[in-house]
């Protein structure tokens, strides 16, 4: 496998980013969080892209933070309260592009997802995870209560869930992951990129601009209350209703034929 710290291959409409840094257990260090930002960007602004899978090389998907790198802050004259900052603002900045990204995100998650690990999964779209996987929350065993991490894990599971994870610092496992929301598919360890691609590529399938309004949308009226969701979703029916594509695509279902897309 290459030296570089994140991979993209594209397989057809899908991009696989994988984290490669297995030595630290694909810790999101200053250079990773880099890479990923720079990743999602060109992602974003490439239409040839329909779906992302998000990977980790190695023994896991992601381990969080790098805590070697953490401490190295604490080196600075103000014991690290700038860099610890900035660490966590730049960490937020590749969430928030996660949900952002016009395309559908899929975590593949082995292994364990811990902490920011978990924070990443828990930001994607969509998750598929391999029998046996471990996720946590549990920097609170260090005295690091997952603060950062809570924002993206009390978005996927019941509050009281994520209050437990967080105080408790256990790990629950991929069986109950799916029970509570965190993930969408286990699947046997050594069918996981098979079938995690399969669903990329299930999504890739779809009209590319219905995803993109549909995954904005989606976010859109998440927090609002009914009345302003109904609003918010009626505003995305409607931009997407007057798609040409979509006008294709009810016009052959209606004549039953298989839709001519130019997207």
């Amino acid at each position: 496998m290459s030296d570089a710290l994140l991979l993209r291959e594209d397989l057809g409409a899908v991009a696989r980013l994988t984290l490669n840094s297995p030595g630290n257990l694909n810790a999101l260090s200053d250079a990773m969080l880099a890479e990923m930002k720079a990743a999602l960007s060109a992602i974003a602004a490439d239409p040839s892209v329909r779906v992302v899978i998000l990977r980790g090389a190695g023994k896991v998907f992601c381990a969080g933070h790098d805590l070697k790198e953490m401490q190295a802050g604490r080196q600075a004259e103000d014991k690290g309260a700038a860099y610890f900052k900035s660490l966590f603002d730049r960490c937020a900045e590749v969430m928030t592009a996660i949900t952002a990204l016009p395309q559908p995100v899929i975590a593949e998650a082995h292994g364990i997802a811990t902490a920011a690990g978990c924070q990443l999964l828990a930001s994607c779209d969509m998750a598929v995870a391999a029998e046996g996987t471990r996720f946590g929350v549990n920097g609170v065993n260090i005295g690091l209560f997952c603060s950062t991490p809570m924002v993206a894990l009390t978005r996927a599971v019941a509050p009281k869930v994520a209050f437990e994870m967080l105080t408790t610092g256990a790990f629950i496992d991929a069986q109950r992951a799916r029970e509570v929301g965190l993930i969408n598919r286990v699947v046997p360890a050594e069918t996981l990129g098979d079938e995690t691609l399969e669903l990329a590529q299930t999504l890739a399938a779809k009209l590319s601009v219905a995803l993109r309004i549909g995954k904005r949308g989606f976010y859109d009226q998440l927090g609002l209350s009914l009345t302003d969701a109904y609003a918010q979703a009626g505003q995305a029916m409607l931009a997407n209703m007057l798609e040409p594509d979509t006008n294709e695509g009810i016009s052959a279902f209606l004549e039953k034929r298989k839709p001519d897309w130019k997207a």
